[in-house]
C-alpha cells in the first residue's frame, strides 16, 4: 500500500479532503522522522514502537580484495510492532499463504 492509497482510504473512512489528510499524514511522518532523527524513540500503543537501535563496532570482510573493513558504531531506526498487532496480522485470514 502507497502513501496516496493511505490518503485515499482515509479520506473515504473519515470523510475529510485528501488534501487535508495528506498533509496530516505528512505531518505524522515528519514528527516520526525529526523525533528518530535527534534520538528520540516514539511508542504508539497498540501499534508499535520506532526506535533508534544501536550496532556495535564490528570488523567486515571484503571477499573480493581479501580487506578487512572496520564498521563503527551507529545507530539503525527499527520498527518493533506491538504484541497485540502481531497477534491480530496472525489471526488474519485474509492473509494470502
Amino acid at each position: 500500500m502507497t502513501k496516496a492509497e493511505v490518503v485515499s482510504q482515509i479520506a473515504d473512512q473519515t470523510g475529510i479532503n485528501k488534501s487535508d489528510v495528506l498533509i496530516a499524514v505528512e505531518s505524522f511522518v515528519n514528527v516520526i522522522k525529526s523525533s528518530m532523527e535527534s534520538g528520540e524513540d516514539v511508542f504508539i500503543r497498540g501499534f508499535g514502537s520506532f526506535v533508534n537501535k544501536k550496532r556495535a563496532k564490528k570488523v567486515a570482510r571484503n571477499i573480493s580484495k581479501n580487506t578487512a573493513i572496520v564498521i563503527e558504531a551507529h545507530f539503525v531506526p527499527t520498527f518493533k510492532p506491538a504484541k497485540e498487532f502481531v497477534d491480530n496480522v496472525k489471526k488474519s485470514k485474509k492473509l494470502k499463504a
